[in-house]
């Protein structure tokens, strides 16, 4: 089963390859399927992934620019290059631009598997994971449930992702927009108001149970779950 708080964008112009590459990859994470190199510069820069896999040659950018432009914009996301350019060269240039990890096509289903998940790994990401704990606040990934000490805390769908997420990201500031962008996601057909809406309905839930001021607002940059492991 997917691991649903994991999210991999793929950026590859052959449909049915990247449907293939979807359908292996969506075993470990959910992906995010993109056709050209300019909406896969878009989604690289503008939305949160926990990993990207790109194609070299694209129509509208390629993938070389596509990782300059992120990492000129500082973001670190590991990005694998899945490419059918096999030479030393064209390896060298990816690495030098800021790839992490280089496969050739064409490609065993099981190494791509074995990569993504070093790739993950190696930034922190558990692709089995399957519980986050924060002082006695227990996040259950294998069934979607949360728990404080021995008390329930219900959740409904959108609540339990923005709670994931800020967990995942504890002590750090996330924006409204990284939020709205990773669980609602860029094509959603509501707007990013709707974030305060399911952020005030988790925390009335988690200060029911005593998690006051677990998660704070950050005036005009965003929100945050503080930890010290003793909440």
């Amino acid at each position: 089963m997917a691991n649903s708080s994991v999210k991999i964008l793929l950026i590859e112009d052959d449909k049915i390859l990247n449907d293939d590459i979807t359908a292996m990859l969506s075993e470990i994470a959910e992906v995010k399927q993109v056709f050209n190199g300019a909406d896969g510069e878009y989604e690289a820069v503008e939305a949160p992934y926990d990993l990207i896999v790109s194609d070299l040659m694209l129509p509208e950018m390629n993938g070389l620019d596509i990782i300059k432009e992120m990492r000129d914009a500082h973001i670190e996301t590991p990005v694998l290059i899945l490419t059918a350019k096999d030479s030393v060269d064209d390896k060298v240039k990816g690495f030098e631009v800021g790839a992490d990890d280089y496969l050739t096509k064409p490609f065993h289903r099981e190494e791509l598997l074995a990569r993504v998940e070093a790739l993950l790994r190696r930034a922190g990401i558990d692709t089995e994971e399957k519980e986050i704990n924060i002082g006695n606040l227990k996040i259950h990934l294998s069934n979607r449930t949360v728990t404080v000490g021995n008390q329930n805390v219900q959740l409904v769908g959108k609540e339990y992702d923005i709670l994931v997420y800020l967990a995942k990201n504890k002590n750090i500031i996330i924006t409204k927009d990284q939020i709205f962008d990773r669980v609602w996601g860029l094509d959603s057909d509501t707007t990013t108001s709707v974030v305060n809406i399911y952020l005030n309905n988790l925390r009335r839930k988690l200060e029911s149970v005593g998690k006051n001021d677990l998660i704070k607002t950050s005036r005009n940059v965003g929100f945050i779950l503080e930890s010290d492991e003793q909440n």
